[in-house]
C-alpha cells in the first residue's frame, strides 16, 4: 500500500499538469530581473504566459496510401530511365557525329534541297559544338 501511495504521489508530481503552473517576471531595484513561480511580496511583476504544446501534425501520409506512394516511385523510376536511356542514344550520336567532323575534311550538308560543302571554319565551329554538347550532357 505504500508503494502505491509512493508510486502514485511521483506520477502526480510528474505529470504535466503540475508543470503548467504560472511564471512571473519581475526586475529589483538592483536592475536584476528574476522569474519565478511565485510572485514577489510587495512588487509590481508580469505574468508570462507559456506556450502550449504544438499540434500534433497530420498523418504523415497526408492522406496517401502506401500503394499510392509506390506507384508514384515506380512511375518516377520509369521516367528516369527513359530519361537516361535517350541521353545514352544522344550521346552516342553526338560521338558518332564527332568523330565524322574530325576525320572527314571534305563534308557536305544538305541546305534548302541542295548539297553544300562544309568549308574549315564552319567545320571547326560545328566540331566545337559538338564537343561542348558532348562535355555538358555525357560523360
Amino acid at each position: 500500500m505504500r508503494t502505491f501511495f509512493l508510486t502514485a504521489g511521483l506520477l502526480l508530481g510528474l505529470s504535466p499538469l503540475s508543470m503548467a503552473a504560472q511564471i512571473y517576471k519581475w526586475v529589483d531595484a538592483q536592475g536584476v530581473t528574476h522569474f519565478d513561480a511565485q510572485p514577489p511580496p510587495g512588487q509590481q511583476a508580469n505574468t508570462i504566459v507559456t506556450p502550449s504544446p504544438p499540434a500534433k501534425p497530420a498523418t504523415p501520409t497526408s492522406g496517401r496510401t502506401i500503394g499510392d506512394q509506390q506507384t508514384i516511385d515506380n512511375t518516377v523510376k520509369k521516367q528516369v530511365a527513359e530519361q537516361q536511356e535517350q541521353l545514352k542514344v544522344f550521346c552516342e550520336q553526338a560521338r558518332t557525329n564527332l568523330a565524322q567532323l574530325q576525320n572527314n575534311p571534305r563534308l557536305r550538308e544538305e541546305v534548302d534541297g541542295e548539297m553544300r560543302r562544309l568549308d574549315d571554319t564552319q567545320r571547326q565551329e560545328r566540331i566545337s559544338e559538338t564537343q561542348k554538347q558532348i562535355a555538358d550532357n555525357c560523360q
